[in-house]
Formats: structure tokens, C-alpha cells, sequence
């Protein structure tokens, strides 16, 4: 049976930046959140990965361009290309789409595992 997700609840649930959680699954994937803060590292993945930013301010940089994503706004990072979110100007609170199980860094071995909440 469908169930609805309320984002606000959800996010209210935990303090933690950069530790995703996942708030739904379909299809072989899971709808991840995150809240964040600072820069993470240099990544890639390999699977596109959707951004939509929720509230804050978040810049991705890739190699050669910034892209800036205010609430509302979303970016498809595509495979293999390199990335770095980076919330600079206080907390950016973010949701993913990425495949089931898929490591946040691309590289299972630094990934932070993402958890139901």
C-alpha cells in the first residue's frame, strides 16, 4: 500500500551531515536524504545520480564548472563524472536517487552506508 513520506519529518529525525538516510525504494533503487555542511571529496560513481536540492544553497563542482542548486532546483550527475557537493554557506538539506545499495562515494570501501529512517 502506498504511504506517504513528509521530507520535514523525516529530516527532523537526525542531526548528522553527510550520513544519508533512505526515506523510500522502488524499482531497484532508493530515495535517499541528506543533510550537509562544508565540502565532501572528490567522487564519482558508477550510475547517474539525481540531486534535488531541498533547502539551503549547494554547489557541485565538477572538473571544469560549478553548478549552484537553490530549493527546487535538481542536477543529474552523470556516470563516471567526477564531483564535489559542497554546502558553504550553512546547511543544505538535499535528495538523492540512486541505486539500491550504491556507495555514496562511489568507492564501497569510504562510503558511509545509507540507513532507513
Amino acid at each position: 500500500m502506498a504511504e506517504k513520506v513528509v521530507l520535514a519529518d523525516k529530516f527532523a529525525t537526525f542531526t548528522e551531515h553527510w550520513a544519508p538516510r533512505i526515506v523510500a525504494r522502488y524499482e531497484g533503487h532508493e530515495v535517499r536524504i541528506a543533510k550537509l555542511d562544508g565540502e565532501f571529496d572528490w567522487h564519482r560513481h558508477t550510475h547517474d545520480e539525481l540531486f534535488l536540492c531541498i533547502s539551503g544553497e549547494l554547489e557541485v563542482e565538477f572538473r571544469d564548472r560549478t553548478e549552484t542548486l537553490l530549493p527546487g532546483e535538481l542536477l543529474l550527475i552523470e556516470t563516471g563524472e567526477d564531483h564535489r557537493p559542497a554546502a558553504r554557506n550553512g546547511e543544505v538539506q538535499l535528495l538523492m536517487l540512486d541505486p539500491a545499495e550504491a556507495p555514496n562515494t562511489g568507492d564501497p570501501d569510504t562510503a558511509t552506508v545509507a540507513v532507513d529512517v
